[in-house]
């Protein structure tokens, strides 16, 4: 599997992509529970069909386009809001990245490494090692790279995401990841509530660290991707709920700009596991 990856590493985004689609469209076919998942999440936040249909290709443009972001050469990158990046940086406060499961998550923190990290503001990204082991190296390489740190889901994890804001630095985290139980609360989500992440909050409350919006649009044809970066409005509540529900509706307003790029799919309202 990693010399087939090595290989595909090689490939133009554009024929990635469109084997992406083909492979979106047959998991939606093929699979009756994915299906049914993918459809109420996009009913729950009231689309019609024009503007879901574009999402079931685009999950598997996800899946496709990983070999290149992980193993090939950079791809091109366009910028809306670096501005906002380089302002947040220099108030010496660390970054917060907030990025939903919108448009290519991977390739934003790649985006952010190429361009900041270099200058000795690296991102730390906190993400959930693969249970398989061959996935769980190759996943390992990929992400260890210049101006891009990870950190495991634990408590080292989140000591790490702490130093890391205290230095200055940026730390990226998906919010409308389910987090395990105890790690988060109920929190409305296109009107249903679901289990939520606090960490983000506790970051920012700790720390002092500034918040930015970001997600990385696909262009098509494998033109690339364009990463679109935006201020939180309105700035966090001191309270934990209302800063909860503040960064939901966040996340809703950026999903619904290009809810054909969201991860309908991904099992947002979901009992929350249980960490061993």
């Amino acid at each position: 599997m990693i010399t087939l990856f090595k290989l595909l590493s090689a490939w133009p985004l554009w024929p990635l992509h469109g084997a992406g689609v083909v492979l979106g469209w047959l998991v939606f076919l093929l699979s009756p529970t994915y299906r049914q998942r993918f459809l109420a999440n996009a009913q729950q936040a009231g689309l019609n069909w024009r503007q879901w249909l574009g999402a079931v290709g685009e999950a598997g443009k996800m899946v496709a386009e990983l070999p290149r972001l992980w193993l090939g050469r950079p791809v091109p990158v366009q910028w809306e809001g670096a501005d906002l990046v380089a302002a947040a940086l220099a108030q010496e406060r660390g970054v917060v990245f907030l990025t939903p499961h919108l448009g290519s998550f991977e390739m934003a923190a790649q985006a952010y490494a190429q361009r900041f990290g270099y200058a000795g503001k690296p991102v730390t990204v906190l993400y959930r090692p693969p249970r398989q082991p061959w996935l769980r190296a190759l996943v390992a390489e990929s992400r260890q790279r210049p101006g891009l740190l990870t950190a495991p889901t634990s408590l080292a994890g989140v000591k790490q995401l702490i130093k890391a804001l205290k230095q200055g630095e940026a730390v990226a985290l998906l919010p409308d990841q389910v987090p395990p139980q105890g790690m988060g609360m109920m929190a409305p989500f296109f009107g249903r509530e679901a289990y939520t992440m606090t960490l983000s909050v506790r970051l920012v409350q700790q720390t002092g660290a500034c918040v930015l919006l970001a997600w990385g649009e696909r262009l098509r044809w494998g033109r690339g991707y364009r990463l679109h970066v935006q201020a939180l409005a309105p700035e966090l509540p001191a309270a934990l709920p209302e800063a909860v529900s503040v960064i939901n509706h966040a996340m809703e307003r950026l999903v619904l700009h290009c809810p054909q790029q969201y991860l309908w799919g991904y099992a947002r309202y979901k009992t929350p596991r249980t960490e061993r």
